[in-house]
């Protein structure tokens, strides 16, 4: 069934042209007329490279927007050492609040594409990343920066969070239904890859003159110093920021599809649109709430012990496995099906999360190794669903609800770095014991694998995808 243009889909798209106003013919060379990339004689002449042109642009786009949403979770692990007198649950605040803006401004991007379009969307959203990138880069230079302010600056970093719910939307309607699990995997996959590029090339370039001057940092267990420039994490971004927004405006454009806000709402009517925000909820909340909670959570658990692991040395592989196989599981989707992917990664996500128990709660660092690759098999399994989910959503869903159910289930999943990271401070407080937190994840778990077995993926399911 996958990779065929069916008669339901037909019959589907026919309904969908009904319900969508058609643009105008094009005012402007920004704009295309005509767009049916299911027509195959279409497609291979005209949608092709037009498609692959607005996918290869937003996903560098969608990078950045991933790099700036995480560098907070790079850069609060640094704070202490350098002179601010934040608690555990304050810097757990600070990673918490990129995912709390994210979730809100998703619910916002939801609805942007159909009302303005691919190009003012993308490179406005692109150019807005800057705000946050400058404002933390000088918050950390001054040592008598208040913690309000940071709490400022962290919730604007989740600008970043916010763009995935109108970049994938707009991918979505450039590509035909048989090749959307491979565009929206690779996209979603090298933009997922923001997450490992923060957390790993932050750290690198610390001990580089580039702006401002130094700070001492003391490093709280040995007491030996050091002179870094952490507002390099922040505004090596401010360039590429800015060439993003600037490819984006002029080489996109905007295909017909029009909505207003009001129309869009019928989403919300659909049971399916609740069921696949749980499973997305399930995979891509699990990648971004532990991306973001894992540095941390890796210096909360193991760093009072005797050659305790530096918390930024293995807290991007995570993302890098996640985001690596989430580019890699978006032909396979396309190949097998999305739902049954979707079991493959909820069934390994809940073997993770159990086997992970004893290692949560470690007597010593003999326990590290084995918590660190349980860690890393849930980011790969949440990788996998993180891209069969977005391949089921345009098999139940006709093209414009489609791209308004992936923005919807993208929002309210960008919530999990707000929601990890805040019960895991709860869980933690000054303490080393995590595995309640691994308990609430296996049993949340457990509902979504049957959710997906019964709704998409046993036989005879209501919507088989």
């Amino acid at each position: 069934m996958t990779g065929i243009i069916t008669r339901r889909e037909r019959i589907i798209d026919n309904e969908e042209r009904q319900r969508v106003r058609l643009m105008k013919p094009p005012t402007d060379a920004q704009r295309v007329q005509e767009w049916q990339p299911n027509d195959p004689a279409f497609w291979e002449s005209t949608a092709k490279p037009i498609a692959w042109r607005t996918l290869w642009i937003t996903t560098f786009c969608l990078l950045l927007s991933f790099s700036t949403w995480f560098m907070v979770s790079a850069l609060v692990v640094k704070l202490s050492g350098i002179g601010f007198k934040f608690t555990p649950q304050e810097l757990f605040w600070l990673t918490a609040m990129p995912g709390l803006a994210a979730g809100t401004l998703r619910i916002v991007h939801t609805f942007l594409i159909p009302i303005f379009g691919t190009r003012k969307t993308v490179s406005i959203s692109t150019l807005l990343l800057a705000i946050p990138c400058v404002g933390w880069g000088y918050a950390v230079m001054n040592p008598q920066t208040p913690l309000s302010t940071f709490l400022v600056l962290a919730f604007l970093a989740g600008l970043g969070g916010g763009n995935f719910s109108s970049f994938m939307p707009s991918t979505s309607l450039f590509f035909p239904k048989s090749k959307l699990g491979t565009a929206l995997g690779i996209q979603a996959g090298i933009g997922n890859f923001g997450v490992s590029v923060a957390q790993f090339l932050i750290p690198a370039i610390l001990g580089i003159a580039l702006v401002g001057s130094s700070q001492t940092f003391t490093n709280p267990k040995t007491g030996a110093t050091s002179n870094i420039y952490l507002q390099n994490g922040a505004l090596i971004w401010v360039p590429l920021v800015l060439l993003g927004a600037v490819v984006a405006w002029f080489g996109l454009r905007d295909v017909p599809v029009q909505a207003s806000f009001k129309e869009q709402l019928d989403i919300f009517k659909e049971k399916h649109t609740w069921i696949m925000t749980s499973l997305y909820i399930m995979t891509f909340g699990s990648f971004s709430g532990l991306a973001a909670a894992f540095p941390l959570m890796i210096k909360q658990i193991y760093g009072g012990f005797d050659g305790a692991p530096d918390p930024l040395a293995f807290a991007f592989l995570g993302p890098l496995v996640g985001a690596g196989v989430r580019a890699a599981a978006g032909p396979v989707a396309d190949k097998v099906g999305g739902a049954k992917v979707t079991m493959v990664s909820g069934i390994g996500m809940l073997a993770c999360s159990i086997a992970i128990l004893p290692f949560a709660n470690p007597g010593s660092m003999a326990s590290w190794s084995g918590f660190l690759w349980l860690m890393l098999g849930i980011f790969f399994f949440s990788g996998i669903g993180n891209a069969s989910t977005f391949k089921q959503i345009p098999m139940i869903f006709p093209p414009r609800q489609a791209g308004g159910v992936i923005g919807w289930t993208s929002a309210i999943a960008a919530y999990g770095p707000f929601a990890f990271s805040l019960i895991l401070g709860a869980v933690l407080g000054s303490g080393r014991n995590g595995a309640p937190f691994f308990i609430g994840l296996a049993i949340f778990y457990v509902i979504n694998i049957g959710l997906n077995w019964w709704f998409y993926s046993r036989k005879g399911a209501e919507k088989p995808c």
